[in-house]
């Protein structure tokens, strides 16, 4: 692959990096892609030409080992995150601490280019140890690598995601669609053009340290997106809101589970409005136009309508 840039993405095999490695290969890049598991990377490596998308092993919470994934990079890039912890302190090791190993690295490196996602609601002071964790990283980010660009999501959608998908199961398993936290507001955004904004991030020199918040073209309440799910699903039940010390408890049960349904952080997340911030930059700013979920939702969820959406295209 003599010539080639080279692209490091950390979280490559995850739900935007799907999305992401195959329009960096577009671009010309070589794709290394960090990864504890390197089958993971098979299915994406037919997405560019051969040896252009290779998996590369690195500990995360070594330094010296990240220093080796970055080496002759000319462009980084990390997905990682995560929306629960496994181990007590994984918050902070994977969303506070490894972007500071991954800008200093970088640094030392003399890569062009770090483009992080991070995510709306990231927060020093929030209750909430996810968005601290999100805040620090950002913080250890630039104190390494000020030139970084970081991009911020709302609640991302897209054929695989866990929210849509997550919610059309219940409202095809359960008599009523259970509503937390309903007055909540949120702005989903398109798996794909947040992949689409990591790439023009990465071509143009004015996005350097720079912040942007990506969000769709509709903010919807939690309810409403619920209940727009019940829509497009075609199972029209009743919402019924949860009691707060109902949600409490389930949540501190759920986790006991190896995944919990719902954790007590993340109730605190859903507590707070999830939208792009007035006045900041974001799609616009970088030249792009969002897709709309009615665009994009029903047809993946049309496996959830009766029939598994067979009956609708026999009509």
């Amino acid at each position: 692959m003599a010539g080639r840039q080279v692209a490091v993405v950390f979280g490559g095999t995850g739900f935007i990096g799907r999305h992401l490695v195959p329009r960096l290969a577009r671009q010309g890049y070589e794709v290394r892609v960090v990864t504890r598991d390197p089958e993971a990377v098979r299915a994406l490596t037919t997405q560019g030409q051969l040896g252009q998308i290779v998996p590369l092993s690195a500990r995360l919470g070594e330094e010296a080992s990240v220093a080796r994934a970055v080496a002759g990079a000319a462009l980084v890039v990390n997905l990682i995150g995560i929306l629960a912890e496994k181990r007590a302190g994984d918050f902070q090791r994977l969303q506070g601490d490894l972007p500071g190993f991954i800008g200093r690295a970088a640094a030392a490196a003399g890569v062009a280019r770090v483009v992080h996602v991070s995510a709306i609601g990231a927060d020093a002071a929030s209750a909430s140890a996810y968005a601290r964790s999100k805040a620090a990283g950002e913080a250890a980010l630039r104190a390494a690598f000020p030139a970084a660009t970081i991009l911020r999501p709302s609640i991302i959608f897209g054929a695989d995601d866990q929210f849509f998908n997550r919610f059309a199961g219940l409202a095809r398993n359960l008599p009523v669609m259970p509503v937390v936290c309903g007055g909540t507001r949120f702005q989903p955004v398109y798996v794909g053009d947040v992949a689409e904004a990591v790439v023009v991030a990465a071509a143009r020199a004015d996005t350097a340290g720079q912040t942007y918040e990506l969000g769709g073209p509709r903010v919807a309440s939690f309810r409403e997106l619920m209940g727009y799910v019940l829509e497009v699903t075609g199972r029209p039940k009743r919402l019924v809101p949860l009691p707060d010390a109902l949600v409490a408890w389930q949540a501190r049960l759920g986790e006991l589970l190896p995944n919990p349904p719902l954790t007590r952080d993340q109730l605190v997340l859903l507590r707070r409005d999830n939208v792009v911030s007035p006045g900041a930059p974001g799609f616009a700013a970088l030249g792009l136009v969002p897709q709309a979920m009615e665009a994009v939702v029903p047809d993946y969820l049309a496996r959830f309508r009766p029939g598994g959406g067979r009956r609708a295209a026999l009509v």
